[in-house]
């Protein structure tokens, strides 16, 4: 049992293990992803804050092709969304890059419209790539996410607007989940993110502090937690109705007002967790960072090395808990690991913390269905190597409750049971065994013994062993009979019948006949495999098996001797004779009191035992 439990513990450590650093090496991590952002991702009633302006197919229609405008545009919109004292935005976001000088004229305009009002956040961005670096040491490194270059706005609309970076980092899936708050330039400079410097402006309004603490990784990103799908910060206004002076300017009042590209044409678009199927204009993705800013919903995402560890320990108790378990109470951890794992990152995102959905769900459940099929597969080697072991000599409908009950039913070592126990022997067959051709010897021999064992397999009995020309049965072992020690008696009555025949057949053939001696006992007994690792037998051991071959050892051809315990136990559904106590049995120091068996009592022709 230690082996056992041993190697259980080995199987599950290491299977853990394999799937752990599966889980550390990426292999689950794009159905990983899709079942976080399913989890996770959900739109929220948003606060009438944010709204985004689409320089969108209506504005292309009404302005003319986007390439074709002059940033007269942009300085018009600032203006006409400042034109109200009363209802000016916290925060104009211009998701456009404005980098060189174009046209004098048209550049100081937009410039004087963005810095008269102190409200405007125009766009810059940031080129990265792979660098070499050469440290003071001599030694150098490659950098994978240098800034090669900046673009930012021309001189005069720099001077007089706040500057926040547009990148995105994509995850390895090519969906967007992270914002990158800050990037470091080359030249000492850190710009902030284009949402991060809109809620400064938007909180510097609104009473709400300006500097967050934001949780980042190294390359200062960090997790969105999305509000809206595409479209939900979208109001239908477009740069033409600014243009034109048909808005509702008290909508936008201390709110946070984004304008950028919002038509297919323009190819400002990504693809988000929220909803993978379609695509979210990038203004939109500003928008809902943004949110996420002012409601200070930060997620901290859990470091994969200890979610491998919970990973690890919880997957290895579930597969040895699995291994050699019931189908039903296997059910019942699988359903509470799986499902528990998933409410509690359900419960744990809504407390700030992100954590891998499918790595222990998706363990557990491959462990469960290996766990099961293995389960299967070893209990139908069981239930062969049962079979294997007991079909020679035990009955049809001893087989099927050992199949039921497994190996546990086996009594490996040795068990103490109340059994009965038969032994016959033929009585001549020495003799007759002289005058007789070796193969004759052995065809009489198996008929016999052929004889004996369908009589104790049609009386549910064991058969224990052949020896030489004897024959041992016991009744209620391996496992536990109703009425053994009748179908004993009645095995032996068989018997008795069964040789007149063959009697017959062989005096009239070779002018001799042989027939059974046969004795019955009852009681306790050692009953199990004993033996040597390298050779066993299922048998059993003990007073009652002696009584019973000493019984038969002194029964003459053709009868039966039975103990007073078989006399007292069946009654008087069974006809005996009592030999008296005067028999003494080899190896008893007491005389033992012998019956005759005549016949079984039972049913409405009771069978009769010779005289």
């Amino acid at each position: 049992m230690l082996k056992k439990r041993f190697t259980k513990a080995a199987v599950a450590l290491g299977c853990a293990a394999v799937f752990t650093l599966a889980a550390l090496l990426g292999l689950f991590y794009s159905p990983d992803q899709m079942l976080a952002d399913a989890l996770y991702q959900k739109p929220k009633a948003l606060d009438g804050n944010i709204f985004v302006i689409g320089i969108d197919d209506r504005a292309i229609d009404d302005i003319g092709p986007y390439q074709t405008w002059g940033r007269d545009v942009m300085a018009m919109a600032i203006e006409a969304l400042n034109a109200d004292p009363e209802n000016r935005p916290a925060a104009i976001g211009i998701d456009v890059l404005y980098t060189g000088e174009t046209d004098p004229e048209l550049d100081a305009w937009l410039a004087e419209a963005a810095g008269a009002y102190g409200n405007v956040v125009v766009a810059c961005a940031a080129n990265f790539g792979t660098e070499l670096v050469t440290e003071d040491t001599g030694s150098f490194y490659l950098e994978d996410y240098a800034v090669l270059s900046f673009e930012e706005p021309y001189e005069a609309l720099r001077a007089v607007t706040t500057q926040g970076h547009i990148n995105a980092m994509y995850d390895a899936d090519g969906v967007l989940r992270h914002s990158i708050l800050r990037i470091d330039l080359p030249d000492g400079r850190s710009v902030p993110s284009f949402n991060y410097a809109i809620y400064q402006k938007y909180a510097e309004a609104n009473g709400l502090p300006t500097e967050l603490d934001i949780p980042t990784d190294s390359l200062y990103r960090f997790y969105v937690d999305f509000s809206a799908l595409p479209g939900g910060y979208y109001e239908g206004i477009s740069v033409s109705d600014l243009l034109a002076g048909e808005f509702p300017a008290e909508l936008f009042k201390d709110a946070v007002v984004l304008i950028g590209p919002y038509a297919a044409g323009l190819s400002d678009y990504v693809t988000t967790a929220i909803d993978r199927a379609s695509l979210m204009y990038g203004v939109e993705y500003q928008a809902n960072v943004i949110n996420q800013l002012i409601n200070g919903s930060f997620k901290l995402e859990v470091s994969d090395y200890l979610q491998a560890l919970i990973l690890f320990a919880l997957s290895a108790a579930c597969l040895y808990f699995f291994i050699g378990r019931k189908v039903r109470w296997a059910l019942i951890v699988w359903l509470a690991a799986a499902g528990g794992s998933l409410g509690l990152c359900l419960a744990l995102y809504g407390a700030g913390y992100v954590l891998h959905p499918l790595w222990l769900p998706l363990t557990v459940t491959v462990f469960f269905v290996a766990a099961v099929a293995f389960n299967y597969v070893q209990a139908a080697v069981e239930k062969r190597k049962i079979s294997n072991t007991f079909k020679r000599y035990v009955a049809p409908e001893i087989v099927g409750e050992l199949l039921k009950e497994g190996t546990d039913a086996l009594g490996l070592g040795g068990k103490l049971c109340d059994i009965a126990v038969l032994f016959v022997d033929i009585r001549g067959f020495t003799t007759m065994s002289e005058i007789l051709t070796p193969q004759e010897v052995v065809s009489i021999l198996n008929r016999y013994l052929s004889l004996t064992t369908d009589c104790i397999m049609k009386n549910h009995g064991t058969l224990d062993k052949f020896v030489g020309d004897c024959t041992m049965a016991i009744w209620n072992a391996p496992i536990e009979q109703e009425d053994y020690v009748m179908n004993a008696c009645k095995a032996a009555v068989d018997m008795v019948e069964g040789s007149k025949a063959l009697s017959k057949e062989l005096l009239e053939k070779f002018g001799r006949t042989v027939s059974f001696g046969i004795g019955v006992h009852c009681g306790s007994a050692v009953v199990g495999n004993i033996g040597a690792e390298m050779r066993m037998d299922f048998t059993a051991i003990g007073d009652t098996v002696n009584t019973s071959a000493r019984l038969e050892a002194n029964a003459p051809a053709g009868k039966i001797y039975i103990s007073r315990d078989v006399v007292e136990r069946l009654g008087d559904r069974i006809r005996t004779t009592s030999l008296g106590d005067g028999i003494s049995l080899k190896g008893k120091s007491q005389k033992l009191e012998i019956f005759l068996l005549d016949g079984i009592a039972e049913g409405e022709t009771p069978t009769e035992v010779e005289k």
